[in-house]
């Protein structure tokens, strides 16, 4: 075998290994569809966050969160490889005026419920980002509950302006 063949092998085992890198960054790792608490009374469903555009210094991550125990849990804080801290915000509409709060204290989930945090609701802000998130990209954290532990969780990364999981705007 000559150089060029040798070349040309090594190339194509180049091409398939950076496919598949390209496949994995887009279903993220195992689970990225959802997560459950080590105990299984907490369900993590649809997490996703916007692309950001370079420079940005927050992102807001948005996802559904089930407590199937007989006791409400609490959602206290969360981390994000890609910021430097997260926080769980809260928007409201009161006299015409959309306000956004910091909730210090977390998120009750109460038994049995489904939490969902969207556009102009509930939500997370990533704060400090540390680079851009780009659509397609898969970004791991964390959410720490107050019974339930901590969950591992990975966000799906949207469109600029998505306002679903699915990357649509309605």
């Amino acid at each position: 075998m000559n150089m060029t063949d040798v070349r040309r092998k090594l190339f194509g085992i180049a091409a398939i290994a950076v496919g598949i890198l390209a496949v994995v960054s887009l279903i993220g790792p195992a689970g990225a569809e959802g997560a459950t608490s080590k105990d299984g009374t907490i369900k993590i469903e649809a997490a996703w966050a916007r692309e950001t555009p370079n420079g940005a210094k927050v992102a807001g991550g948005y996802l559904k969160i089930t407590n199937t125990a007989s006791k409400s849990d609490r959602l206290t804080s969360g981390t994000l490889v890609a910021a430097g801290r997260v926080e769980i915000h809260e928007m409201t509409m009161a006299d015409g005026v959309m306000k956004m709060r910091q909730l210090d204290a977390g998120l009750e989930i109460k038994p049995a419920a489904t939490v969902e945090f969207k556009p102009g609701g509930y939500h997370l802000m990533f704060m400090d980002m540390k680079a851009p998130i780009k659509e397609h990209e898969s970004i791991a954290g964390t959410l720490v509950f107050q019974n339930a532990g901590t969950v591992d969780v990975y966000f799906h990364v949207t469109a600029m302006g998505a306002t679903s999981p699915s990357g649509h705007q309605h």
